[in-house]
């Protein structure tokens, strides 16, 4: 790849970037500036690829989780994602082979399932919402009961 290659990566990662604002190509902007500037130095192009890979995962890996943390640290949670951590009655037995489980959680019902296979939630017990996946509560039974 020569210097125009690498300046057409460099635009083409820069363009991705600037259009969805998702940090998803910056970082391989940055490998193909690294590129580009071996190129002109006149270094092998094995070499610039190796870099490029290196360069571009290593952004990639060590500052995405700091960069995604500074962006969205005033993204305010939703409603869904406010629920794990809260407590929840069963009303339906919970069976996830048989398919079945609900539970009411701020006077609304969901369907429920258990965090882990095989077990079997007693209607009346009082469970912990691990996560939320689609429309599905996925609990574990709580250690107050």
């Amino acid at each position: 790849m020569g210097i125009l290659g690498w300046l057409i990566a460099f635009v083409v990662f820069l363009g991705i970037e600037a259009a969805t604002f998702a940090l998803t190509t910056i970082w391989f902007a940055g490998g193909s500036l690294v590129g580009l500037i071996l190129c002109i130095l006149g270094v092998g192009r094995r070499i610039q690829l190796v870099a490029f890979v290196i360069v571009s995962f290593g952004l990639l890996f060590l500052t995405r989780p700091l960069a995604l943390q500074y962006i969205n640290r005033r993204t305010k949670k939703t409603n869904v994602e406010e629920i794990a951590g809260k407590q929840a009655r069963i009303t339906e037995e919970v069976d996830n082979e048989a398919g079945t489980g609900a539970a009411v959680l701020n006077g609304q019902t969901w369907t429920v399932r258990a965090a882990k296979a095989g077990v079997r939630i007693p209607v009346g017990t009082m469970v912990t919402v691990n996560s939320v996946e689609g429309v599905k509560l996925i609990v574990e039974q709580s250690e107050k009961n």
